[in-house]
């Protein structure tokens, strides 16, 4: 029964993901389980699978869609059962960049991997950030930019947490397509992604 949403969810399926996740409820089985055993492993996988080559981002797009559905189908389940997400992530696209395919991936890899994530969307001011962060007191932050004239606002998203004292708080995560490891230790993040694969393995790491 795990191994047919764990399938569902390599293949892209997302009927059959959902089908397999009321099986399952229905059988009685643990909704923890379910999601780790069924939906986090198999989006392991995907990752994976996208890191060595063999899947692209469409295929990790569909992927991610169909644990998606079935996630929406477990998640009430998951809250009369009291089980609680591995961490907080808000995650967005900085001002003045509306580009969002590959923060929106990010995001369903982190959800993937058992986070709790908030998304902002594009075009996010620093002073969203930092309402954000107080609103939600999340463990990360994840910012995304796809335009070289976009990368400063990076930085000064960074500056804004910083004087409203709330650095010390959160790990950043940064990514985007001309986002370096270097840029990223300039700016003073915690992390850079150059994926949405490795930016979900990076943080699951640091929670351990």
């Amino acid at each position: 029964m795990f191994e047919d949403i764990y399938n569902s969810v390599v293949e892209g399926n997302a009927a059959g993901c959902v089908a397999g996740v009321k099986a399952a409820i229905a059988a009685g089985n643990d909704p923890g389980k379910i999601l780790n055993d069924g939906m986090i492993a198999a989006m392991a996988d995907v990752g994976k699978r996208f890191e060595c080559g063999e899947y692209y981002v469409p295929e990790m797009l569909i992927a991610a869609r169909a644990m998606q559905a079935g996630l929406k189908e477990l998640r009430p389940h998951l809250v009369a059962a009291d089980i609680k997400p591995i961490a907080k992530i808000v995650v967005g696209t900085v001002k003045g960049d509306l580009h969002d395919i590959g923060k929106n991936l990010v995001a369903m890899m982190l959800e993937g991997a058992g986070f709790e994530v908030i998304d902002l969307g594009v075009d996010v001011a620093p002073e969203k950030f930092v309402n954000a962060i107080k609103q939600n007191q999340p463990r990360f932050v994840g910012m995304s930019a796809l335009l070289t004239t976009t990368m400063p606002m990076m930085s000064k998203t960074i500056e804004a947490i910083t004087a409203a004292g709330l650095r010390d708080q959160v790990t950043i995560l940064v990514g985007g397509a001309p986002v370096t490891d270097k840029f990223a230790q300039q700016i003073g993040a915690n992390l850079f992604a150059p994926d949405a694969s490795s930016a979900s393995s990076r943080a699951k790491a640091l929670v351990g």
